[in-house]
Parts: C-alpha cells; structure tokens; sequence
C-alpha cells in the first residue's frame, strides 16, 4: 500500500526558503520515495541535461512513497522518453520566441502576455517553454519598463497577463512596482496571474501579496495551474482562501496528461477539489506539442471522449473547457462546442 511521503518542510510564512529547499536530482527524488530499485525511472536521469529537474520538498511532500505511478511524480521526474525527436513536436510550438519587446507577448488583440521570471518553483516535463530562449527576456526593470512603454502606446490593450516561467517567483515588492505602474496607464482594467507556485508552494500567497492585489484599481484574477487532486491539500485551502477575501477571482486551468489524469472520474474528483478550494475550473488544455513531452499526449478523439464521459459526473460550471492553443491564432481555439451543445 503507497504511503505519502513524510518529509520535515519549512515554515509556511517563509516561501523563499521552501523555494530554495529542493531536491535537483532524479537519484536523490527516486531514494526519497522508495523507488530507486525501480529501473525503469531510473533510466531516465539523463534527460536532467535536456530540462533540468527542479522539485521543492514541499510538493514531494505530497506524493506517494513507492508509488511508481503516482500522478505528481510524473508531471516533475525525467524520462528516457524525453529523448524521441517526435513527429510533429518543436522547441516552440505555439510560435512564442519572437516577441515584440523582451519579455512581451502581444498574443491576443486586447490582452497581453508579460513574462514576468523565467523561473520556476517545480519544472513540469510537459512545459511547453521548456526550450524557451529566458534569457533574452529577462525579468528585470528595464524590460518591464519596455513593456509599459509598449502597452501604453496600445489602447486595445485591456488586460495583461502576468506569466513566465511563473510570476509569482517575483517578490512583493517587485510585483508591488510593476503592478503601480499598470495601474497607471488608463485603458487598462484587468490583471490576470497566471501560477503554479500557490499550489507548489502556498506560502508564496502572503499577506503583503493579498494586500497588494486587493489594493489596485484593476480588476485581479489569478489561475492557478493544477492538473491532479492530489496536489490540493490544505495550506491551498488557507492560501485561496486569503486571497478570495481580497476579492481576487480564482480560477484553475489543467493539461490534459497520458497516465496522470486521463480518465473522467480523475478529472471530476479534481473538478471537485477544486471547487472545495473556491477555484473555478476554467480551462482542460490539450498537449502543447513541445519535443520531449510526446508521452504525455493524449489525442482529440480521446479528449472528447473525457469530457464526454465527464458531463454527467459534474454540475455544468465544474466542466472546464477543453481548449488547445495555435500559434499566431487570435484566441484558443476550443475543441468542445459540439459536445456543449449535444
């Protein structure tokens, strides 16, 4: 029977150093939960040198010790996998990696997309910016400062997008500048996060934060990025808490992930889970198809069976749309109207 790992993680108010409490190695991930025996996860060390392995304790803390399929492993340990040059995969595949000042994606007519750090607290296998060039768009004042010049000049813009990498591996005060002056520019009313880190680490949601996103004018909605149940636990619940009493809107978008949560009873528990948390599943993401995460995909076909299978299981509001996204496209295109209106 698998047991969760017991693991002794720093003070919850001290979010840098939970950041800096992580274990980089796949031996060392593998020894903790009792799988190093296990060849098959050891194999795929090696694709540490293609995407570096990065897990906070704080999250392993979370997994199931001696479960070789335990669904958060998977999202975080390499695999020999990694290696397949697939098919139709690329280093960009939503056409990102030209971007209009550093830092700055003008995806969609009225929002944008600021690439706040280039970090992140735990590195996803499955990340579509795995291959991203970070450091020609560096989080520092003198891109953002570019940026703000840009959206100033751009009056369709409406809503900006805080992302990365993860934005909120930026500290309050860094966050308290950038966010003062949005504020600033008029045609401005929405400021949408986009993180894992409340989820992998729900410290990082601090008081000094909450206070800053319920003091602006905008209009604030943060989407956490949570694929499984199993990763909701209850400091989630006191961070999500904290924040929807600051008046932040939560929402939650998840990819869709070949043994981690391709099946509809899994999706309708993390529908659930969720919404215990008071987050809104907003978004069922397809497979970006970025060269190393080919076994992960799972295909239209199969994701619409899901969501199909998922209707019944869940109230309306708890079906999250199932969406993929196109480089150079002018919105997600989403995959499941036909299934809305069946």
């Amino acid at each position: 029977m698998a047991h969760i790992v017991t693991l002794k993680t720093p003070s919850r108010e001290d979010w840098l150093q939970q950041l800096a409490d992580v274990v980089t190695e796949p031996d060392e991930l593998l020894r903790i939960l009792a799988l190093e025996q296990h060849a098959e996860l050891a194999q795929g060390a090696d694709a540490r040198r293609l995407f570096a392995l990065r897990v906070p304790r704080a999250f392993i803390a979370r997994m199931k010790k001696g479960d070789a399929q335990d669904p958060l492993l998977l999202q975080v340990l390499t695999r020999r996998q990694e290696f397949i040059d697939a098919p139709g995969y690329s280093t960009d595949p939503l056409d990102e990696q030209s971007s209009v000042v550093p830092g700055l994606l003008h995806k969609y007519k009225n929002r944008a997309l600021l690439l706040v750090k280039g970090g992140c607290a735990v590195n996803c296998r499955y990340c579509f910016r795995r291959h991203f060039p970070y450091q020609d768009n560096q989080g520092n004042k003198r891109n953002w400062q570019a940026a703000l010049d840009y959206i100033a000049a751009h009056p369709e813009l409406d809503e900006i997008i805080f992302s990365g990498g993860d934005p909120l591996m930026a500290k309050d005060h860094e966050l308290a500048w950038l966010i003062a002056a949005l504020e600033n520019i008029p045609h401005l009313k929405r400021l949408r996060i986009h993180s894992r880190l409340p989820v992998v680490i729900p410290a990082r949601i601090t008081d000094k934060l909450c206070d800053l996103l319920s003091e602006t004018r905008l209009q604030v909605l943060l989407v956490t990025h949570i694929n499984h149940a199993q990763e909701i636990d209850d400091d989630l619940h006191d961070a999500m808490r904290k924040l929807k009493r600051m008046g932040v809107m939560l929402l939650n978008q998840s990819v869709l992930l070949r043994g981690v949560n391709d099946n509809a009873q899994t999706l309708a528990t993390l529908s659930n889970a969720l919404f215990d948390a008071g987050i809104l599943p907003y978004y069922l993401h397809v497979l970006d198809k970025v060269q190393g995460a080919a076994h992960f995909f799972v295909s239209d076909e199969e994701a619409r069976a899901l969501v199909r299978d998922l209707l019944p299981r869940v109230s309306g509001y708890l079906v999250p749309k199932l969406a993929r996204e196109i480089g150079g496209e002018p919105s997600k295109t989403p995959l499941d109207l036909q299934l809305r209106q069946e």
